[in-house]
């Protein structure tokens, strides 16, 4: 729908024009909490298909025969299959609308997600993951340019977090259920029941979610979608907050394809189902990425940044231990240091976005699900090479990389600081 053609003006930072008046929804206004809902539950059904096999890989492993690193491809192909394609959706959402390209997304994805459980081979679960997350790659970045269009700037933050905030909900719900159901049923129950939780979800959020109003379509042509992607990867601060998305989603993939193993392993030895239920430490990064606004707002963007690190690198040194609790509360800083840094960094990519958000959280998207792939293939490979520790390690040099990125940037703007003063 386009925007009405009277008393418009532009908002710096937006793709489109808007009323005077600025008619986008805020907290308590008209529709916030519909739309907050729905796409909270876009967030549930995309993280709860996306992750269904993470908690389940060691069954697989023993169903199939393969070692963790195999088995650990049905989440990279699906993490892999939706950082490729997230663009062309995007893209498409230009042209058609947030909406109608996420109502797409989800029902295929969901279709597909009740034909994963008859795979009969591990390469056929692999190609039917990697199909699923490919489908899913239209609703992250659509998700968060609806809400950069229809949302005021003010609650813009707040309202992405609360989107994050639901796809730790469907992330920690799909691996907890999926833990109990496969100890009674087998891993092909588990996902099936993700599957029809997830069309639940769907439906509700296709009756849930209003009419976008700041909507204006935008061209398919690929030169103009080339010089749109070319514009962002040439802005160094949105290059920055990509690396830091993918460097942060390193650390998680890899943390949590393999913890599965570990917890089967002494001195723990723990059953599918309590190993599935470890994953409501995910209900600890629902409160953190629907927090960030206000964590921003006392520390500013690095400041927030550098804290989510530093929590995420405390939670890794202190997952080594050889006792539950310790491993537990691990998980703990872990889970929150990554979803408030993710709430920080993809909020950021909006607002710096100055046309074509769809593409700029593309782009975003794109990088952060290529971290997860690179984080569940190589934090798998490292723990088969030196255990935990292995995988620690890795997770240890991509916060690292976080935190060299943002001095590099908090410097960068000191920097453009003082040659504005001495401008002036």
């Amino acid at each position: 729908m386009s925007p009405a053609s009277t008393g418009a003006s532009t908002v710096v930072g937006a793709d489109v024009p808007v009323p005077a008046a600025d008619s986008r929804v805020s907290p308590g206004g008209p529709g916030y909490r519909r739309m907050s809902f729905a796409l909270f539950l876009a967030g549930v059904a995309t993280f709860a298909l996306l992750y269904s096999t993470q908690a389940l890989l060691p069954l697989i492993s023993g169903e199939f025969g393969v070692a963790a690193s195999d088995a650990s491809w049905t989440v990279a192909a699906a993490t892999g299959g939706l950082a490729l394609f997230v663009l062309p959706m995007s893209a498409l959402s230009e042209r058609f609308g947030r909406r109608a390209v996420m109502t797409g997304s989800l029902a295929v994805a969901v279709t597909l997600g009740l034909l994963v459980p008859l795979a009969p081979s591990l390469g056929v679960l692999i190609a039917l993951r990697a199909l699923q997350g490919a489908a899913l790659a239209g609703l992250p970045a659509s998700a968060t340019a609806y809400l950069a269009e229809e949302v005021s700037p003010k609650a813009l933050i707040t309202a992405i977090g609360l989107f994050v905030a639901g796809n730790s909900v469907g992330g920690m719900s799909g691996r907890v259920i999926t833990g109990w159901v496969a100890q009674e049923w087998g891993w092909r129950v588990a996902v099936g029941v993700i599957g029809v939780i997830a069309v639940a979800c769907a439906v509700a959020f296709r009756l849930l979610l209003p009419a976008p109003k700041h909507f204006k379509a935008g061209s398919l042509r690929p030169r103009v979608l080339a010089r749109t992607v070319r514009d962002h990867l040439s802005n160094p601060l949105l290059c920055r907050l990509y690396a830091i998305g993918a460097l942060f989603m390193t650390v998680f993939g890899g943390v949590y394809t393999v913890i599965g193993y570990r917890l089967t392993e002494a001195p723990f030895s723990l059953p599918q189902g309590i190993i599935g239920s470890i994953f409501l430490v995910y209900l600890v990064g629902t409160v953190s990425a629907s927090t960030a606004g206000r964590l921003v707002g006392r520390l500013g963007r690095r400041g927030a940044l550098y804290a989510g690190g530093g929590t995420t690198a405390a939670g890794l040194v202190l997952s080594l231990a050889g006792t539950l609790p310790l491993v537990l509360l691990g998980l703990v800083l872990i889970t929150a240091g990554f979803f408030a840094g993710h709430a920080v960094a993809s909020s950021a990519v909006s607002k710096t976005a100055a046309h074509g958000r769809a593409q700029a959280s593309a782009l975003y998207q794109s990088a952060y699900y290529i971290g997860s792939s690179a984080g569940s293939t190589v934090g798998a490979i490292a723990f088969h090479a030196g255990g935990w520790a292995g995988t620690v390690g890795v997770g240890l040099l991509a916060v690292l990389g976080v935190v060299t990125i943002t001095v590099f940037g908090t410097r960068a703007a000191r920097s453009q600081r003082r040659q504005l003063a001495t401008a002036a």
